[in-house]
Order: C-alpha cells, then structure tokens, then sequence
C-alpha cells in the first residue's frame, strides 16, 4: 500500500465524518463540494465537525482518493471508517431519510 493509500486510510479511520472535496467548507471550490456540504448542514451536521480534505491542495491525494475508493469523481463522503458516495449518492440518500440515519447510527 502507498504512502498516499496509507495517509488516506488514518484519515477515514480517525475522523467520524470525512469529506474529500474540492475547497474546504467554508469556501468549496466548486458546484458538487458546495453541494455535498449544504447536504450535510441540512442532516444536521455541523461543518466544524466535518473533516475536510481539500483535494486542490495535494494532488497525490487527489488522485490517491479515486483508487482508495475506486470511485472516479469528487467529493467523497465518508462516515465512520465507510464510503458512502459523492453529491448525487449523498443527496439520494437525503431524500430518502438514510443519510440522517447514517450520520445519527451509533458507533
């Protein structure tokens, strides 16, 4: 396993809630992070309490992500150590009560 796969696995196993974006969540950097972080405002969470990866900012991560999750877009959401999806994934799952469920389910 890489440096890069290394890094990106302690990020996801330490942090509750992890969100692989482009931008931070104060200031995402484009339509889909801006997105996935207004989704998990709406379920309650606090922004603060989001780890947040910006992915602009370290390219070895940014293309690290994709082949850790064997997903080919960004953001990312992880909850407790599990992929969860990106913004379209995310928003389904708003709609649909099972985001909240996630986000809330004990540990």
């Amino acid at each position: 396993m890489s440096d890069t796969q290394q890094r990106i696995g302690q990020l996801v196993k330490d942090n509750e809630v992890v969100l692989f974006m482009k931008g931070n969540a104060n200031f995402p950097q484009c339509g889909f992070s801006g997105r996935a972080i207004q989704i998990l405002k709406a379920c309650g969470v606090d922004p603060k309490s989001v780890k947040t990866v910006n992915v602009l900012e370290d390219a070895e991560i940014r293309a690290g992500i994709k082949d850790f999750s064997n997903w080919p877009t960004i953001p990312q959401l992880y909850v407790k150590g599990e992929f969860i999806g990106g913004s379209d994934i995310m928003m389904e799952m708003y709609e649909n009560g099972e985001l909240q469920q996630v986000l809330t389910a004990p540990a």
